[in-house]
């Protein structure tokens, strides 16, 4: 059987979900930065916040010139599949993912926390949480 080319270019992870795990890494990032990072325009990404805004699974308070943004902890999956799982699982997975992935590295292999919703509007590493 002969490799087929793909139908188009689709991946795993959504942009709204590499969205909340940039906020989880750093609740301060900004949005330019964000969109950077997705390979999105400021305003695609701007429209994602606020997509996730407005269905609860984060907040935003404004600090200075700065936003800063906090995951709601215990928000769950929008699909009905998945329905009855948090996303905390998904995110922190993600979070520690090695954001480079061509080397590899001891930081790239840790497991997540044992309670994600412990740690959802935190830095990996840190402790407590952003409010």
């Amino acid at each position: 059987m002969e490799p087929t080319e793909p139908r188009s270019s689709w991946t795993f992870v959504t942009h709204h979900a590499r969205i909340l795990v940039m906020i989880l890494r750093d609740p301060e990032t900004r949005l330019r930065d964000m969109a950077e990072a997705c390979g999105l325009t400021e305003r695609a990404a701007q429209a994602i916040v606020t997509d996730l805004e407005n269905a609860g699974y984060l907040t935003r308070t404004r600090h200075g010139r700065r936003n800063h943004y906090r995951i709601t902890p215990g928000t769950r999956f929008r699909h009905p599949a998945e329905g009855p799982h948090e996303i905390a699982d998904l995110l922190n997975l993600l979070a520690g993912l090695d954001t480079t992935p061509d080397e590899e590295t001891p930081s790239s292999t840790s497991t997540a926390p044992s309670d994600p919703s412990a740690t959802a509007g935190t830095r990996p590493g840190t402790t407590g949480t952003h409010a």
